[in-house]
């Protein structure tokens, strides 16, 4: 394990990210400026794909960093029997979820019922697919439907904040299992389906376009939404939610319903509306 991980174990994990989001939302042109010009030129970003593309257009650095895209940046794949990619960034790992456990690196591993909160909730998802996709800063930051859902719950679990980069992955045990996270449960034509936003150091919020703010507040118990019978149906590559920061999305399937993308693996670049796996 890195220094720097081993230093996040000891962090004020919510004082940083409290701190951050303040710097996040300033309205201050020093500041939001400061960190706009940072990120851009540390991560290479690509402002031409924006839909604003004028870096001091944007009142607060959390405006520019969920900035939207231009019409027709991303495309979904023409196959309309494909899953789409839920956003940009990279695979960290994807496969089958076997004996109810999902790989995270190397001598690492969680289980499904620890990444959603239930025994119950992953009871559907033994022996079904997992696809762990990691949004670095310089990534888009909104997340998209992999395919065409009726919204059922969403469960707000609470936990830590580590850091998910590279080196936490393969460093720090169980760890998307351990973030704080948002599960959001999703009724298909082929089964249910889950969308997983989980949160990390720095990351002060997810928001979802049903409603609004969900990560924070924080809490310290397991919180249910229930939204059955409310019609919230988002088609196949409508935006779905969106980081205040960088962080992963983990998508869920059922066994038996689709097989990955075979040019796929861990560590592959992946964009927006790339096929992600396609249904039997």
């Amino acid at each position: 394990m890195s220094l720097t991980t081993a230093l996040t174990y000891a962090l004020p994990h919510r004082l940083l990210s409290s701190m951050a989001r303040s710097l996040a939302y300033s309205d201050d042109p020093r500041v939001s400026r400061w960190l706009i010009d940072t990120v851009t030129r540390k991560f290479n970003v690509n402002l031409d794909e924006a839909a604003n593309p004028d870096p001091r257009s944007y009142a607060t650095f959390n405006q520019f960093f969920t900035r939207a895209l231009k019409p027709g940046a991303r495309v979904a794949d023409a196959d309309p029997h494909s899953l789409v990619m839920p956003a940009d960034g990279r695979i960290s790992q994807l496969g089958r979820i076997e004996a109810g456990r999902i790989f995270q690196a190397k001598g690492q591993s969680f289980t499904a019922a620890e990444l959603l909160g239930s025994d119950e909730d992953a009871k559907p998802y033994n022996d079904g697919l997992y696809a762990t996709v990691y949004l670095s800063p310089r990534d888009y930051h909104r997340v998209h439907m992999p395919w065409t859902g009726t919204l059922r719950e969403t469960v707000h679990v609470p936990g830590r904040l580590f850091s998910v980069g590279p080196a936490a992955v393969n460093g720090v045990a169980r760890l998307f299992a351990r973030n704080e996270r948002l599960v959001c449960h999703f009724d298909t034509s082929f089964g249910p389906m889950v969308s997983v936003m989980v949160g990390a150091l720095l990351v002060s919020g997810v928001e979802t376009v049903w409603s609004g703010e969900e990560i924070p507040a924080y809490g310290d118990r397991i919180t249910r939404k229930d939204y059955r019978g409310q019609g919230i149906k988002l088609e196949r590559f409508a935006e779905m939610a969106r980081f205040n920061y960088g962080s992963t999305v983990i998508v869920l399937l059922p066994p038996g319903v689709a097989e990955f993308a075979p040019q796929l693996g861990a560590e592959s670049p992946v964009q927006l509306g790339q096929a992600l796996a396609k249904l039997r």
